[in-house]
């Protein structure tokens, strides 16, 4: 590494059904599908960061990813889209923080594998 800090460009998910996941990921939360690897590999894009689907390949893999955020624009009416597409939320959007300029929402709920993803948007004072 270099002394400046690194990027992220890529994340793991675990899946169990490739073909799930690649429709969840692409028709419901609307990623793009940047390619498949067979047998069991799933690449999409999200904004810089490379998402990649892939079946456990050990026991100690085996478990939900970390929180994916999708950074959003009007949280309320990406979250009516995804619930009339199937998407069962945990909870309605809410706000979790405020500071002088913004107010944090965010909206948490599951991919078909149970790895925990959450919609996030920071609203400017003024455009909440």
């Amino acid at each position: 590494m270099t002394s400046a800090a690194p990027e992220l460009a890529q994340v793991t998910n675990v899946v169990h059904d490739l073909d799930r996941a690649v429709r969840f990921h692409r028709d419901v939360l609307g990623l793009p599908l940047l390619f498949q690897a067979p047998p069991s590999l799933a690449f999409f894009q999200c904004g810089t960061v490379r998402l990649m689907l892939s079946p456990p390949e050990t026991a100690e893999q085996d478990h939900p990813g970390s929180v994916l955020y999708f950074r959003v624009r009007n949280i309320e009416a990406v979250h009516q889209t995804l619930v009339q597409r199937g998407v069962a939320f945990v909870g309605e959007p809410h706000r979790v923080h405020q500071t002088p300029d913004y107010e944090l929402w965010m909206a948490f709920f599951h991919d078909p594998d149970k790895n925990p993803m959450a919609l996030m948007e920071e609203k400017r004072k003024g455009e909440a």
